[in-house]
């Protein structure tokens, strides 16, 4: 609910801006939808039940998908607040105990809602998560867990593993690899480098969300907008993020040029709402 309240956040539905038939209710509706879920995870749920059941539980209104890649990154960081253990460690434990099991309830959660969600990579097509439950048998074939999934996300390809590695800037088609799968594989570094910078933040909560999102669309190009405008668009949404830095006027009229021409970074609203979870979780106060 901070997150979407968040305003402005430029090129996302926010308290002063819809995206033609998706708004903010629905978005508010979708972050209580989400709770039962969550609370599973918080009593110990696995990862992929909980998951599963807070994307149902969101699908029930008639936006569509809201808050799909934002449950991906709170449900193991509830897991991993429940186990006493909010920490980087903490979340790695707890994505490392992730089964065959967890990955099959993943896919299932796609035939609840529709995601934009890129190509998969030329090696894993079986594994496109828009088979959803169709995809089942592959994860078993190959006993992947939900981590090692996740992993196959995450992995760049080609030029973009060069520009990775300090090599430049890759070429247009290079993919962009999954922002929030990247969490996944890295300890949520970036969800706890951004908490840390809104607790450390002042002024609104509302506020330091937007200011956090912005940081974060400079940070990296976004996994949404790569899937639906090509990857060298979504490199040039983090040029025009940069350009303005925290300037939250500036931003108000950066959401107006988003808007117009239907960028939505979505995977950076994501991780803002994870940031804030992890935030509020370390004592920020509402």
């Amino acid at each position: 609910m901070l997150e979407v309240s968040g305003t402005p956040k430029p090129g996302n539905v926010d308290r002063e801006r819809d995206l033609g038939d998706l708004r903010f209710e629905h978005f508010m509706a979708g972050a209580v939808g989400s709770g039962r879920g969550l609370r599973r995870a918080e009593r110990g749920a696995t990862v992929g039940v909980a998951f599963e059941r807070a994307v149902a539980g969101m699908s029930r209104q008639s936006g569509g998908n809201t808050q799909f890649g934002c449950l991906l990154l709170l449900t193991p960081l509830v897991s991993a607040a429940a186990d006493g253990d909010l920490t980087p460690e903490g979340v790695s434990r707890v994505v490392e105990r992730t089964t065959v099991e967890d990955a099959a309830a993943f896919y299932r959660a796609f035939e609840h809602v529709d995601v934009a969600v890129a190509d998969p990579p030329p090696d894993a097509d079986a594994l496109d998560v828009r088979r959803g439950a169709e995809a089942e048998p592959a994860l078993r074939s190959r006993e992947l867990s939900l981590l090692d999934v996740m992993e196959l996300s995450a992995r760049p390809q080609n030029a973009a593993e060069s520009a990775v590695e300090g090599a430049g800037e890759p070429p247009d088609e290079a993919r962009v690899p999954d922002g929030n799968a990247i969490e996944w594989t890295t300890g949520f570094d970036r969800t706890f480098e951004a908490a840390e910078a809104i607790r450390n933040d002042d002024g609104p909560v509302t506020d330091r969300a937007a200011r956090a999102f912005l940081r974060i669309l400079a940070d990296r190009p976004d996994t949404l907008v790569a899937a639906s405008q090509g990857a060298e668009t979504a490199r040039g949404v983090t040029r025009r993020a940069a350009a303005i830095g925290e300037d939250l006027e500036a931003a108000a009229e950066l959401a107006a040029e988003f808007h117009a021409e239907g960028i939505n970074p979505g995977t950076t609203a994501d991780l803002t709402a994870a940031a804030l979870f992890v935030a509020l979780e370390r004592g920020l106060q509402v």
